[in-house]
């Protein structure tokens, strides 16, 4: 294995938070902090239950008062509210595709945030198990989406020439700089993560530098999205070891709130936490009464097993 689970996992989620920090702007608007949050409450859901359960994550929502209506750039982000169920059911691609279109039902339906979804949960999964193929991902990804409407898996084969092409930044974003907003920002994300695959921290520069003249007409939120799900791919592929060093050490020092929580470091516990569900890690804590026995005391240890052996689900 390249890469341990928890390298991936981390790297997922960090590097989806860095691509969204290093776009330019400071967006703060309520929509938007109440989708950092649903993407947290949502991830605390899956580690409580260890499955998903579209009423639960609801209820945690009305019990915070988040509302979210999927219109104009925020319809893109909801993606980054899914990354957790991407993770979550990285292994199986049938409960893959069914977890992620359940979860979309919270929200309106958009085929578009629909399709998008799909494909970088698809490229995620694959990533987490060691089978992306950077020749072969846009073809799977197309394959995966299924038949559709939408213009995503005609941009993504776009991509595809592109990048077979050899084609540069400059020719890409002109490419696409006409192009409807929210398939035109799954496109770029892909192109600026397979166009430099071993490279995180050059990836993230890339989706998030806003100096070309072909992309200055775009909204901070739409620029936040395409850095965000580009370092999600990203951060997946490479692990949390690509990511810089100094960049992570800020984020920790700084100690500021993030998606809705205290700190950062608090990130990283809710992200370790969701591995240890997800893997088959029982913490005896939550059940003592199951392993004790009348005037004994419960050791504070934790029980591994191999994926699909002791998970509830």
């Amino acid at each position: 294995m390249r890469y341990s689970p928890i390298s991936r996992f981390r790297g997922t989620l960090l590097g989806a938070f860095l691509g969204e920090s290093l776009a330019t702007g400071d967006i703060q608007s309520q929509s938007y902090l109440d989708l950092e949050r649903m993407a947290v409450l949502g991830t605390e859901s899956l580690i409580a239950l260890g499955r998903l359960d579209l009423d639960d994550w609801i209820a945690r929502q009305q019990q915070e008062s988040l509302h979210l209506a999927a219109t104009d750039d925020i319809s893109i982000k909801i993606i980054l509210a899914t990354l957790p169920v991407a993770l979550f059911f990285h292994e199986n691609p049938i409960k893959l595709r069914q977890n992620l279109l359940d979860v979309l039902k919270i929200w309106e339906d958009d085929p578009i945030v629909r399709d998008g979804t799909l494909a970088v949960g698809y490229a995620i999964a694959l990533a987490l198990t060691e089978k992306l193929n950077p020749l072969t991902l846009i073809p799977q990804t197309i394959s995966f989406i299924g038949e559709t409407p939408t213009l995503i898996p005609k941009n993504l084969l776009r991509v595809q020439n592109l990048l077979e092409q050899g084609a540069g930044l400059s020719r890409a974003q002109a490419e696409f700089a006409r192009e409807e907003k929210l398939s035109n920002t799954i496109a770029m994300a892909f192109y600026y993560f397979l166009s430099t695959l071993e490279d995180f921290r050059l990836a993230v520069l890339r989706a998030t530098y806003n100096g070309n003249s072909k992309v200055q007409d775009a909204t901070p939120l739409s620029l936040q999205a395409t850095g965000a799900i580009t370092g999600a791919l990203s951060g997946a592929y490479n692990g949390i070891g690509s990511i810089p060093v100094n960049w992570q050490v800020l984020l920790l020092q700084r100690n500021s709130p993030t998606w809705g929580l205290t700190s950062f470091s608090q990130m990283l516990e809710l992200t370790d936490a969701l591995v240890a569900v997800w893997s088959g890690v029982y913490n005896i804590a939550l059940n003592p009464r199951e392993l004790t026995e009348e005037g004994c005391e419960v050791a504070l240890l934790s029980v591994y097993s191999a994926p699909r052996v002791i998970r509830s689900r």
